[in-house]
């Protein structure tokens, strides 16, 4: 037995500590995961403020400095044990404990990322542990990647260490970050390797130098090489397509477990199914619509946001009560989610417009949600990219059937009603509110035939959506990625 595969995971968010998006819920989940099946795994993460630390001894390890443009920033690190996993914190002047996660202040955000990044391989230096694989996560610690193929051709120190960057959601490429990389002395990339407006971008100059690049989900791997989801990207990443995969985003099975799960009027299994038209009645109840289990009870659990699809609910139901073929269904609607003014007014006019029939609660609900997975019959995702996604793992391990946009991780997780003994949703292919009134129509004559319903619960609830799964597929892209790497130690 060799000794165990050395991984340093950076990323900006990581729960239970701070989470804002899904990149929190793959940090947070993805390396303990990996340190229990035998990785020397350690999690880096910035010490942001907010942090949630109770219930851990958190103790200061080292400090040192990073040097700038400005003058050299003294750097501070902390670490606690998270069920054996290491996790270091970094702190500093950039990284102020009165800042959120992201701001809108890009620069801001660059420059503190950008220090992140540089003050995590340093650290790696203090600790004399050499990383076979540094794991990176989008743009705000591709700057690590970049430095480590700096660092490659002159230090011997990371000489054995590759390079791995995760791509969570492509178009967030570090905009406004520009002179970042320049104020901490990382050199500019070669003018043929980027056009113009990408070559101070900390993503593009991490896709450029990784020596993988990991989608979250195979298809988004294939869509990110098109124009449409490439960002301006796609020419750069069809020339590195050979080291471009995908591996599909894992669940926190525990956390999210109908059997378990503290919220819910009803708890329930895969066997007992049927005990989950308690949580049904109990969510109509609450939220002021009739109780009735024959009733096709439809959801959205989403981020307001254009990406999501939310603007093509309005119109859609409105296509869906005046086709006449579907007059003889009864329906409703609720909805759950925060984000643009816009669309949560409009998520809430719909209240007036089908009176009794659609609830919009826009706010964010942890509980609410989880009763909404365990009470609703399905959920709709129209989201118009979705890189992985999560929402419809969610539903499908709680009997909710997902009705989807097949794209990206939704594409790859959800099978169509026309797979048959397959099938665990339904999907459509053009985001508009023509075809999302058609496939939820689809969905209300489908809702009739109980025993076809219930298969599709059926074999939703059975899918292994567990990070182990997807731990064993990062496992052994590690290994490959780093058999590859000590081949050839001088390269960049």
């Amino acid at each position: 037995m060799g000794s165990a595969l050395r991984v340093l995971f950076l990323a900006a968010e990581a729960d239970p500590f701070f989470k804002v998006g899904g990149l929190g819920d793959v940090a947070g989940s993805l390396p303990p995961v990996l340190h229990e099946m035998g990785v020397d795994i350690r999690l880096v993460l910035p010490l942001h403020g907010g942090i949630r630390l109770r219930g851990y001894a958190f103790q200061e390890v080292c400090q040192f400095q990073i040097s700038s443009h400005q003058g050299a920033i003294p750097v501070e690190v902390y670490a606690l044990q998270q069920a054996g996993l290491p996790v270091y914190f970094i702190a500093g002047d950039l990284i102020s404990s009165e800042s959120p996660v992201y701001t809108t202040d890009t620069l801001a955000d660059g420059l503190k990322y950008t220090f992140f990044s540089l003050a995590a391989l340093e650290l790696c230096r203090y600790l004399d542990w050499a990383p076979d694989i540094l794991h990176a996560n989008d743009w705000h610690t591709a700057p690590a990647v970049y430095s480590l193929t700096v660092d490659r051709k002159e230090k011997p120190f990371f000489s054995g260490s590759a390079a791995v960057l995760g791509v969570h959601n492509l178009p967030y490429l570090g905009l406004g970050a520009e002179t970042a990389l320049g104020y901490f002395g990382l050199p500019a990339v070669d003018p043929k390797s980027l056009p113009a407006w990408a070559r101070q971008l900390p993503l593009a100059v991490g896709v450029l130098t990784a020596d993988r690049i990991v989608a979250v989900s195979p298809s988004y791997a294939q869509e990110i090489l098109t124009p449409e989801y490439g960002a301006g990207l796609q020419d750069l990443l069809r020339q590195r397509r050979s080291s471009l995969t995908g591996i599909l985003n894992g669940l926190d099975v525990h956390t999210w477990d109908p059997q378990t799960d503290p919220y819910l009027k009803q708890n329930y299994s895969l066997q007992e199914r049927r005990m989950r038209q308690a949580n049904k009645t109990a969510l109509q109840s609450e939220l002021g619509l009739q109780e009735d289990t024959q009733t096709l009870l439809f959801s959205m659990i989403s981020r307001m946001d254009h990406q999501k699809g939310v603007d093509l609910l309005p119109e859609a139901l409105r296509r869906l009560s005046e086709r006449p073929e579907n007059a003889a269904y009864n329906w409703q609607m609720v909805i759950l989610g925060a984000g643009d003014l816009a669309l949560e007014a409009a998520v809430r006019g719909l209240e007036q417009d089908f009176p009794g029939r659609v609830r919009a609660v826009t706010r964010f609900d942890a509980p609410l949600s989880h009763r909404i997975y365990a009470g609703a019959d399905s959920l709709l995702i129209p989201s118009r990219y979705e890189p992985c996604g999560m929402t419809q793992m969610i539903a499908m391990r709680y009997g909710c059937v997902p009705v989807a946009r097949a794209t990206g991780g939704l594409r790859d997780t959800v099978r169509d009603i026309q797979q048959g003994a397959n099938s665990t949703g339904f999907l459509f292919e053009t985001p508009t509110p023509v075809e999302l009134a058609k496939v939820m129509g689809r969905a209300m004559r489908v809702y009739q035939n109980e025993a076809i319903w219930q298969g599709l619960q059926l074999r939703g609830m059975r899918r292994d959506f567990s990070w182990e799964r997807s731990a064993q597929e990062y496992l052994r892209l590690y290994q490959e990625v780093s058999d590859a790497r000590k081949k050839r130690p001088s390269q960049v």
